[in-house]
């Protein structure tokens, strides 16, 4: 698949910034200002100039050029070629304005090395997706085009310890997180945001992911303007009041660094949202 691309100018940024022309999700909300405002804030307000930075399902760099331009060192990957074209021009445009430097890996992260199907997405780009052998190809994704894609181990290409890490691979979350085992232990001091989608979730059960994390020592939540901790019963519970197919939400998980990081206000807001959700 090719397509062709923009340049948009992002208020607030400080740069331009390349998206995917025809893209119905990511490009249109970047032009207007902005990528997923929750996530971006949380993943923001644990970038410190010299941090270090893993966003896995990197797709076009929005995450990666936060980073960067807050003077992190960054090791993104995003497996697409004609996708990862245009992340590496946004890294580029970033390493030559901000303090910070960026590198594009352009594997899929896994749990072993080989190579992959991923299934392209129409429409929404975000949403390519990592199978292995035909009876494998997503459901809902039967005529998508496909192509065979790298996929590596994150541990044979970074060592830890990292502060930051986001996951959005479409389902590929576990066995990324499998393939930076070592990596996670090095990083006692964690912030993450990550993908949970049952639907598409490989190599695991649901409830598998969330209670890897929970045991690692990770206090969970959902990634909002107002998160509080989750137990994995209630996220679960969560989970299985959503649309059985696209159904799902960003977690926002910290390990021995603070959880809440957005102001007074939101903590207020989410010790309020608990105490109702849970009535």
């Amino acid at each position: 698949m090719e397509t062709a691309t923009k340049t948009v100018a992002v208020p607030g940024l400080g740069m331009d910034f390349e998206i995917l022309a025809d893209d119905t999700i990511i490009g249109p909300a970047i032009q207007n200002g902005s990528w997923e405002d929750h996530e971006t804030a949380l993943f923001a307000a644990h970038l410190k100039p010299g941090a270090r930075v893993l966003d896995l399902g990197a797709n076009i760099g929005w995450f990666a050029v936060q980073a960067i331009l807050a003077g992190a060192e960054v090791h993104a990957f995003e497996p697409v070629p004609f996708i990862a074209d245009v992340a590496q021009a946004n890294i580029d445009r970033a390493n030559a304005l901000g303090k910070g430097h960026g590198t594009l890996h352009r594997y899929a992260a896994g749990a072993d090395k080989g190579t992959a199907q991923i299934a392209l997405a129409q429409g929404n780009h975000g949403d390519n997706r990592v199978f292995e052998g035909d009876d494998a190809k997503p459901a809902d994704m039967q005529s998508a085009e496909n192509i065979e894609i790298r996929v590596e181990r994150v541990d044979d290409h970074v060592q830890g310890p990292v502060n930051v890490i986001k996951i959005d691979t479409q389902g590929s979350e576990w066995l990324a997180l499998i393939g930076a085992s070592k990596l996670m232990k090095a990083s006692p001091k964690l912030a993450m945001l990550l993908e949970f989608w049952p639907y598409a979730l490989r190599g695991c059960e649901p409830h598998e992911l969330l209670e890897l994390l929970a045991r690692e020592g990770f206090t969970l939540g959902k990634a909002t303007s107002a998160p509080y901790p989750l137990s994995v019963e209630r996220i679960m519970k969560q989970a299985a009041h959503g649309d059985p197919v696209k159904g799902g939400f960003d977690l926002y998980c910290t390990r021995q660094v603070p959880f809440h990081v957005l102001g007074w206000g939101a903590r207020l807001k989410g010790m309020l949202r608990s105490l109702r959700e849970e009535k």
